[in-house]
């Protein structure tokens, strides 16, 4: 990092903050400050809801998912624009109707207190889980590819977010998180194209897509039906259908987002919005990630991408078998470059050389495997280290192989989408406990009481959210464990709103015990480990509508009794 990086990443970072705060400054009512006075068009709807969904993991750890595994996971998001439709008929003209400041004040009008507390209580738990991932994320990662201090980084994220929600609420979320996706997205395509254009004359874009083809980078369909299987287009379709529709219909991060819209139109335009963009949004930063990998066909890569576990193996008495690694991976990697020039070459020619095309096959095999060696090696020096470097990848190569000024662009835009999720996820948890908690038990409070109240709710959740991303450790993919914690808990508020929408049978009783025993066996069912995570949002869907359904009928028996 030079002085020039620095320049760019602070003076970037403090413009967004100071710029939304200023604008925002001094809401004066409950109404103004979890709502936006619903004043929001819907293309602020439409960038504020992708980007509280696009968190610096998705930019740390989607390109390094393309990396190892290829495009596969964009089947993750395939249930997107069909859940966002049904969104805009179901959930959003009721919310709208109901005038409400949370999406969980509806389940009081259509059940009970208790039912409506049980989801809010669900939520403020997987939330406040998620928003201290969303810290963590860049802390740990940036920490040890900059050797900066962890928790520093953690609490200097924190306190950010906790100054600006604090002063400005929904609408300097709205505003700041315009500007943090225009610096995102900025980044991603500014790393796409220095990317192509440090690639070797001879490898054109086509070329890219010809050599990603041959080592299985663009298979972006799997129609296996093994439920045991993460990312395939069934488990996109169907548990990503219901993954996303709960997390957009009913995670106050995302509902708080829309109903700040100025109409049910704009909110409605605004979704579909997301709808439309999302999926190619995803292709591209996994895209992103391929082009990565075809980069290192032509220059040197480390072998193994999180330099704390290299550091720990090479002061262990494995360094010199680690050592043979690494000359192992050189000599491989020249080789490597050299066919690849001579295969994309020939292609130029019109002349696809099946003999170069399995010589690269076997030689990133063979690369796989010495990966894997090292990986050994580091779980025999430290059998507790996560030895997945997956989100390692991308921040290795903007670090070494960008220029600076582009180096403290890409930083900035890493911390923006940390500071853009991480600020939703705390405004909702706070605003959340303060509607859906403190209020039903203090109702008859001022306006200025209440918003009071939420502010000091953003400093407590803040400080919660700071103390989980302290604790939080390492899991095979930070992006996946994010989508495994919604997976546990999404399913049973999900169904707890279906039913409140289309089955008017099951009444409160049923649903709140339906639900409780629901969360209690989804989590049972993950710990098994016997199906994808992905599976576990319909699951919960479905047991919470059956669970109740059979409750329904067993009360209505003993109530006629």
């Amino acid at each position: 990092m030079e002085l020039l990086d620095w320049i760019i990443l602070l003076s970037t970072l403090l413009f967004i903050v100071l710029y939304g705060t200023y604008k925002t400054r001094g809401s004066k009512n409950i109404q103004e400050y979890i709502l936006a006075n619903q004043s929001t068009n819907w293309f602020t709807v439409g960038l504020s809801v992708m980007a509280t969904q696009a968190s610096a993991i998705t930019f740390l750890s989607t390109p390094g998912q393309a990396y190892h595994d290829g495009m596969g996971f964009v089947q993750f998001y395939f249930g997107l624009p069909l859940a966002m439709v049904v969104i805009c008929m179901v959930f959003i003209p009721v919310f709208h109707r109901l005038k409400v400041y949370t999406a969980y004040e509806f389940l009081e009008e259509r059940f009970d207190l208790k039912t409506r507390t049980l989801a809010s209580v669900i939520f403020l738990i997987q939330r406040s889980i998620g928003t201290g991932i969303t810290i963590y994320a860049p802390a740990i990662i940036l920490s040890s590819i900059l050797n900066w201090d962890l928790t520093f980084i953690i609490v200097s994220i924190g306190i950010v977010i906790i100054f600006y929600t604090y002063f400005g609420g929904t609408k300097a979320l709205n505003i700041t998180q315009k500007q943090q996706a225009f610096v995102i997205m900025a980044g991603m395509f500014l790393t796409f194209f220095i990317i192509l254009f440090r690639l070797p004359e001879e490898v054109n874009f086509v070329n890219v897509f010809n050599v990603a083809k041959i080592e299985n980078k663009l298979e972006l369909l799997n129609f296996s039906t093994d439920f045991t299987e993460t990312y395939t287009l069934w488990n996109g379709l169907t548990a990503g259908f219901f993954l996303m529709l709960a997390y957009f219909g009913t995670d106050q991060s995302q509902v708080g987002r829309y109903l700040s819209g100025k109409s049910i139109k704009e909110t409605q335009m605004g979704l579909l919005m997301n709808g439309i963009l999302k999926v190619p949004m995803q292709f591209f930063i996994l895209l992103v990630g391929v082009m990565v990998f075809i980069f290192f066909h032509f220059y040197q890569a480390p072998l193994h991408f999180n330099p704390v576990n290299t550091s720990k193996v090479l002061n262990s008495e494995y360094q010199a078998e680690y050592r043979n690694l690494e000359i192992e991976l050189k000599d491989l990697l020249n080789e490597k470059k050299e066919v690849t020039q001579i295969y994309t070459g020939q292609l130029n020619q019109g002349f696809e050389n099946e003999m170069l095309e399995e010589k690269l096959v076997t030689l990133n095999e063979n690369e796989v495997q010495l990966r894997q060696e090292a990986r050994n090696i580091i779980t025999k020096v430290d059998s507790k280290a996560e030895t997945n470097d997956k989100d390692y990848v991308f921040i290795y190569f903007i670090l070494n192989y960008l220029p600076h000024g582009i180096i403290g662009f890409l930083l900035a835009m890493i911390f923006s989408a940390a500071m853009s999720s991480s600020a939703s996820g705390l405004y909702a948890v706070a605003s959340s406990s303060a509607i859906d908690i403190y209020k039903t038990y203090k109702p008859n409070q001022t306006e200025q009481h209440y918003l009071k109240v939420t502010k000091y709710l953003v400093v407590f959740w803040g400080i919660i959210c700071i103390l989980a991303a302290c604790v939080i450790t390492l899991f095979e993919n930070l992006i996946q464990l994010v989508n495994i914690i919604g997976s546990i808990f999404y399913g049973t508020v999900l169904g707890i709103f279906l039913i409140a929408f289309f089955f008017k049978y099951i009444k409160a009783k049923a649903t709140f015990w339906g639900a409780l025993l629901t969360q209690l066996l989804v989590i049972y069912i993950y710990n098994l480990d016997v199906i994808s995570y992905m599976w576990l949002n319909p699951i919960g869907v479905f047991l919470v509508i059956i669970i109740g359904f059979i409750l329904q009928i067993v009360f209505s028996k003993k109530n006629r009794t």
